[in-house]
């Protein structure tokens, strides 16, 4: 009797134990596909939603919080950050013309307008040249730099040239998908002394019609 008892909570810890686990996801495998090819399936892509958990990070500060995006390929963006369920950051760009509240300084206003905007459209690159490596190639043109993985076409790092000589980094980590889209859903941005982490909850990519 204590014999059977014993087995079945076994069984059932088990099974709760594979129920709780996360599904492994098959990442996407083009080995052998032009990675330019790649880069243009997605050239429809006019905007992006998306909701995630933000960290802000500066000098040894951190603020966290949970955020709202909507941001355009031409760089017009809207972005709301909540803590505890208030608003506590917002920022808009149209047009070139950046808006926040509460302000912003120019590294920050860079890093969230240049960065978000090139972070998301990783892949809108034009007049590069393309350096295949062993297990990745490297896209490169007068303004930025692209790491991609050679067989997801995933990118896992990114660099943005600024006008006034700085650098943005950007590091991409846990491959996801939405839809048919495969997107890094982690990802990194430095600039300067400051750094903000997304995690991505949910995304929409909106094609033009």
């Amino acid at each position: 009797m204590w014999k059977t008892a014993s087995t079945l909570c076994l069984l059932s810890i088990i099974v709760f134990s594979f129920a709780c686990a996360k599904k492994r996801i098959e990442l996407p495998d083009y080995e052998g596909v032009d990675v330019r090819d790649v880069l243009s399936s997605r050239r429809n892509i006019k905007s992006i939603e998306t909701t995630f958990s933000v960290t802000f990070e500066r000098d040894d500060t951190e603020v966290k919080g949970e955020g709202v995006l909507n941001i355009s390929k031409n760089g017009d963006m809207s972005m709301r950050v909540y803590s505890f369920g208030f608003l506590v950051f917002q920022i808009t760009s149209e047009d070139g013309i950046v808006r926040s509240a509460p302000e912003v300084d120019r590294s920050r206003g860079a890093l969230l307008t240049y960065g978000l905007r090139d972070c998301f459209f990783w892949w809108d690159l034009e007049n590069f040249e393309v350096e295949e490596k062993t297990d990745h190639y490297l896209l490169d043109n007068s303004m930025r730099k692209l790491w991609m993985n050679g067989k997801t076409m995933l990118p896992f790092k990114q660099s943005v040239a600024l006008s006034d000589g700085r650098e943005l980094i950007m590091y991409y980590e846990q491959p996801d998908k939405s839809g048919d889209i495969w997107y890094p859903s982690k990802i990194r941005i430095e600039l300067s002394k400051y750094a903000v982490i997304l995690k991505i909850r949910e995304i929409l990519f909106e094609s033009a019609v």
